[in-house]
């Protein structure tokens, strides 16, 4: 439904209005209505390390004890599945950021249900100046400020820097996205005093490998960071293991060893 042109002023302050549903079509309030909030982002049991889907009395999934990534914790509201694989696409490459109020209240809802810790200092994952020219809007500040005003938070979206414009993580193999991303990152060199001892959360929409939480982690971390969260509203399911390959696409891979953290 359009919004009346008199009301622009106020949106920032509207949580809901009346709409179409995102996804069943129905009529209410919210972009995505009650009814399909309740069938399509029940709660799951995941990894508080990594945020993968895990059987009831597992807190830490094998890969992330034996090789635990470099954030401290991670939180995921959905899997990035149907419906929400669709609802993400259109927010972040086709700017429809009605979506982001629904998106960044399912992050707060997994949050509020999961006791993690304070998540301190909220930082959105940036985007490189060409990319925020050519997209308009950076997703990851869209939910990550929603997500401070809900929760009382700070939030800044100026300390975490993004150095260079890197290719979509989409269009590389599993095993190229650490490097994709290496170097990418760092912190404002006039502020980075402001981490030291702090605790920050990393906010994005999705994490498939995790390579590119894993980087920003390890640069807020070399600035003196000492608590990293990873908050994402989605997380890539670990696919079923297929005979002779490992986890491809997800942060798992198969070693001599084991699982480990690929990144």
């Amino acid at each position: 439904m359009a919004v009346p042109r008199r009301l622009f002023p106020f949106l920032p302050g509207l949580r809901r209005w009346p709409s179409q549903c995102a996804i069943c079509h129905g009529w209410g309030w919210g972009r995505v209505c009650g009814t399909c909030i309740q069938r399509h982002a029940t709660r799951a049991l995941r990894c508080t390390r990594c945020a993968l889907e895990m059987p009831a009395g597992v807190a830490v999934c094998g890969a992330c004890l034996r090789q635990p990534p470099p954030f401290d914790a991670a939180l995921a509201a959905v899997d990035y599945s149907a419906p929400w694989d669709r609802l993400i696409t259109h927010f972040k490459f086709h700017a429809a950021l009605d979506l982001a109020p629904t998106l960044a209240d399912l992050l707060l809802r997994a949050w509020q249900h999961s006791g993690a810790a304070d998540p301190g200092w909220l930082l959105p994952i940036p985007l490189a100046d060409a990319r925020l020219r050519e997209r308009g809007y950076n997703q990851a500040w869209e939910l990550a400020r929603r997500c401070a005003r809900g929760m009382g938070a700070a939030c800044d979206a100026s300390l975490l820097l993004r150095l260079r414009n890197t290719p979509h993580q989409l269009a590389l193999a599993p095993a190229r996205r650490r490097a994709n991303v290496r170097g990418a990152f760092a912190v404002e060199p006039l502020r980075a005093v402001e981490l030291r001892g702090r605790r920050v959360t990393l906010i994005d929409d999705v994490m498939t490998t995790g390579a590119t939480l894993a980087e920003a982690a390890t640069v807020l971390r070399q600035a003196g960071a000492t608590h990293v969260q990873a908050w994402v509203v989605a997380r890539t399911p670990a696919p079923r293991r297929v005979a002779g390959e490992g986890f491809n696409p997800t942060g798992l891979c198969e070693t001599r060893g084991g699982l480990g953290w690929r990144g």
